[in-house]
């Protein structure tokens, strides 16, 4: 089911202290404050106005405080030590009031219709729990087309989402009753945390697309996590932990071991060439046992 053409719906007037939005918005922030007051503006611009605007301050040291202090009532302020962007998601999610939950990193942006399109979404579907949009790469300010191995899908999606993450947090809105299903951000987890929650979503679930772009996703600058060095450790951490959940069916798991011998192989190979050698044997030991008995045994972890 993949969307290209929509209407808005007809907005509430916003109010921030309503008990019952219709959505909430969870932007979670470490010392972004050069770019986060465009991530924050671009959500107080939506055409749809029926939202809350939660904003978590993972522990930040520049001027991140100031900066929200200027937004008074019409944002919600919740700050914690640093604990990583996994902590700060969940703790938006456990403060949030709506039914209807989206995500925005805080070096990204989103267009006016951004929100108004979801909710309509979600009201023709009432069976559907997530869906995302389309979105805009900018990469050290310049446009750039996203390869074909990152075109996003519509519906089921697993499979292809095992070798590379092809869901944005940025471009999703989630009813709540889904992490009651599948849980939250994985706290354990310092990056490819969406990676992990995206793979216990979509082997039960289909993610739907709305096929326009209304998302403006930033990347290049050098605090972007997925621009730091060794993170297939992470997800091959997420699909050994998927594998052994027993949530899968034969054939995601097979597909899913497949996917975690070759990431395993990959990076061992790193770990030898930079002498790492006992490293390298553990996740070379894991190709070739994962899935099996033997597997259960091969608890260390680096």
């Amino acid at each position: 089911m993949i969307l290209s053409s929509v209407k808005n719906p007809k907005s509430a007037i916003r109010n921030p202290k309503s008990q019952s939005p219709a959505v909430s918005v969870i932007i979670p922030t470490y010392n972004r404050g050069w770019i986060l007051k465009e991530a924050i503006d671009s959500v107080l611009d939506q055409d749809y106005t029926d939202f809350e605007l939660i904003v978590v301050d993972d522990g930040s040291t520049d001027d991140t405080v100031e900066i929200l202090d200027t937004y008074g009532s019409d944002i919600i302020v919740l700050q914690q030590n640093n604990q990583g962007v996994s902590a700060a998601r969940n703790r938006g999610i456990c403060a949030s009031r709506a039914q209807l939950i989206a995500f925005l990193d805080s070096d990204d942006i989103w267009l006016p219709q951004k929100l108004a399109r979801q909710v309509e979404f979600f009201a023709a579907h009432s069976d559907a729990l997530i869906c995302q949009t389309e979105e805009t790469w900018i990469r050290n300010g310049l446009r750039v087309n996203p390869k074909k191995r990152h075109q996003k899908r519509s519906g089921e999606i697993f499979e292809p989402s095992l070798t590379l993450c092809l869901v944005s947090p940025s471009a999703v809105m989630i009813r709540r009753t889904l992490f009651d299903a599948v849980g939250l951000f994985d706290e354990r987890l310092p990056a490819c945390e969406d990676y992990d929650l995206w793979l216990r979503v979509s082997c039960r679930y289909p993610v739907y697309l709305i096929d326009e772009p209304l998302i403006i996703k930033r990347g290049g600058h050098a605090d972007q996590l997925s621009k730091a060095a060794g993170l297939d450790k992470f997800r091959i951490q997420s699909l050994k932990k998927l594998i052994e959940s027993g949530s899968l069916s034969q054939s995601q798991k097979l597909a899913a071991i497949n996917t975690l011998r070759e990431k395993c192989k990959i990076y061992a190979m790193g770990c030898r060439k930079r002498g790492r050698k006992d490293e390298a044997m553990y996740y070379e030991d894991l190709a070739n046992f994962v899935g099996s008995p033997m597997a259960e045994d091969r608890k260390n972890s680096y």
